[in-house]
């Protein structure tokens, strides 16, 4: 494997990490107060733009990660725009645990 290909894996898997202990928090806690909506709403259409765009190249890499990053963004921004009883529940099916 190349450096590019190497330099091009690590950064999809970071990208698509690096979401992951935002929305477990979001989970554990149900706190989204310090979640700027505007933000998210524009990473999670930037997420759908990138996976348009390596859609419309048939470029799997970019297909696989954006989606997997527009997915987790997406929730975050869902979860931020819920009301408390809904983020509760939301919370609640997805750890059951929790709080």
């Amino acid at each position: 494997m190349n450096w590019i290909a190497v330099a091009g894996t690590l950064a999809a898997a970071c990208s698509m990490i690096s979401f992951i202990p935002q929305a477990w928090r979001i989970v554990k806690s149900r706190d989204t107060s310090s979640i700027s909506p505007v933000t998210y709403s524009l990473t999670v259409l930037g997420f759908g733009l990138w996976t348009a765009y390596g859609w419309g190249l048939g470029e799997w890499p970019l297909i696989v990660t954006n989606s997997v990053c527009f997915l987790l963004s997406a929730f975050i921004l869902c979860m931020t725009l819920l009301p408390q009883n809904k983020k509760d529940a939301v919370a609640k099916s997805i750890d059951p645990e929790s709080r």
